[in-house]
Formats: structure tokens, sequence, C-alpha cells
């Protein structure tokens, strides 16, 4: 059942901070050319660029036409601003995943989801006896991240990191579309029926997580946003309650972010899951809707 499980990894993977080790030796390094928009008028430019939020080492993205665009802007705009230190966001996340009716996580589950649920939290090294006093999301964002840094992939290589650490070192400023507790709520306020379906379809796609993370990644390194969508978002139309609130709901927000912002002099570099920049209901298709145009930067 894939439901979920891809986006909400994704979007799981912008809340919890993992970093896996670092490899001994430098692997061989992969151009990539992710996909980059711009909306324009006569006095402002705003490109929007779709970031992986967790990368391996060796991938060269932040180059070309892209890096340019990122120099000539004035601003840097990212879904949230993570704080510095990752015992805050830990701390914001742990006042919104604890249960308040006394109901054991593990009690929520039917019995054969329970024991495919103990023995995932355990092969990945998360004792589920800690969580049972904990929401359904909560281990579902756990149960999304864990295995990917076991496979090597590293939240400070991740796109998001890196430009902020250049718009930083470059005296740009950074803003953020969300806060980190608008986003943790994303999760946090969906109605137990979701968060226990999401939880199980973590679950149940954690076999072809490797290869299924692999194919985003490939996509999004080749700049293929159709085939992205294909393989992340299409997904959701099984649950349309869950797309409204992970993608097109926030989407739309930020679609009228946007457009605000055209009203003001300059050049913004607005970075944001691929995910939201790919299929239908993108920010793109939002800023349709609006009546403002977009266009694919070429390589």
């Amino acid at each position: 059942m894939r439901l979920t499980r891809l986006s909400a990894a994704w979007a799981a993977i912008a809340l919890i901070i993992t970093a896996a080790p670092v490899q001994a030796r430098a692997p061989a390094t992969t151009i990539a050319n992710p996909a980059m928009w711009q909306v324009k008028d006569a006095d402002t430019t705003i490109y929007l660029f779709g970031t992986v939020h967790v990368l391996k080492p060796g991938i060269d993205w932040f180059r070309g036409g892209m890096k340019a665009a990122f120099d000539r802007s004035d601003e840097l705009v990212l879904e949230i601003i993570e704080p510095d230190d990752p015992n805050v966001m830990g701390a914001i996340m742990m006042t919104r995943a604890m249960a308040t009716d006394g109901t054991a996580l593990s009690d929520r589950l039917a019995p054969d989801a329970r024991g495919k649920y103990h023995a995932a939290m355990e092969e990945n090294g998360l004792p589920w006896r800690n969580f049972d006093r904990t929401n359904p999301w909560m281990a579902g964002m756990a149960l999304s991240v864990a295995p990917l840094a076991k496979l090597g992939y590293r939240a400070d290589l991740g796109a998001e990191k890196a430009l902020r650490t250049a718009a930083e070192k470059a005296g740009k400023r950074v803003d953020a579309l969300e806060t980190v507790e608008q986003q943790i709520d994303f999760f946090a306020t969906l109605p137990m029926e979701q968060q226990v379906q999401f939880l199980n379809a973590t679950v149940d796609g954690l076999p072809e997580m490797e290869s299924e993370f692999a194919g985003l990644l490939h996509h999004w390194q080749a700049g293929e946003p159709d085939r992205l969508a294909k393989s992340m978002n299409e997904s959701l139309e099984a649950t349309p309650e869950l797309a409204q609130v992970l993608l097109i709901g926030r989407n739309a927000n930020w679609a009228q972010w946007i457009k605000a912002r055209m009203g003001q002099p300059g050049t913004v570099f607005v970075a944001v899951g691929a995910g939201h920049l790919a299929g239908k209901g993108s920010v793109q298709d939002q800023l349709k809707a609006l009546g403002i145009q977009s266009r694919r930067v070429k390589k």
C-alpha cells in the first residue's frame, strides 16, 4: 500500500535531522542538473528550485545556471528555517508527539500490523516501547528517516543546508514560508485513522525504500519533474485528504505568498521540496490558477 509513504517520507525528512557517518573514501562525483522555474515581471524575479533534503556525498548539484540564479538573488526563502540546535527541534516535536488519551501506540494497530511495526522498529534501531506513549505520526516519521541514514544519506549534505550556508556567507536575507511548528502540525493534527494509515504504509514500504528513494533522486538529478511526480505524488491520489494537507493546500498557500511577493521589486530564490514543484496541484499549477505564469529555466 503505497498511498502516502513516498510523499510523507519526503516531508518527514525535512523535520527530523538525521546524519549518517561520513564515508571514509570520497565517492566519484555525479553531476546533477535539478529542475528550476522562474516567475518574472518588470522588476521582480522569483526562482523556484526543487530540493532534496538528504543526499549522499559526491553529488555536484550546486552549479551552472542554478548557481548563477542563486548568486543573482537578494534573498533565499526555504520551507522552514531549522533551529541550529537539533535539541530544539526535538523538543518542539515531542511537545506535539505525546498521546493525550492514554492509549499506547501499539494498541492502536491491528495485531498483524502491530507485529510488523515492532519488527521494523527494532530492525532500524528504534525501540518500539520508547514510542508507545507517542502518536503514530511520530513513529512513522522516524521510520521514514532512519533507514535512509543507514543507507548513507545525510541531512548535512541536503540542498537546504548548502543553500542556507551559502546565503548566510554571502550576506543574503534568509526567510521561510512556514514555521517549524506549522510543519510538525501538518502531521500532528491528522485524524488518528490517517496517522495509523501513514504508519502502516511506511512499515509496508520499507523493503522497497532503498530502490524507490534512489529512483526519486535519479529523477531529481536528471531534472525530470514529471517522472518524479509519477513516483512520488500520484501515490497520494488514493488518500485525497492527506494530499490536501501535505501538498495541495501548502502549494496553494505558497502560490499566494509568491503572488504577494511579486508586488515588491527584487530577486528571490525559493527552495522547497522537489515534490511541491512536480505533478498535479504543484506550486506552478496553483500560480497558473492565480493568473501567474512560470517557465522552466533551461539547464
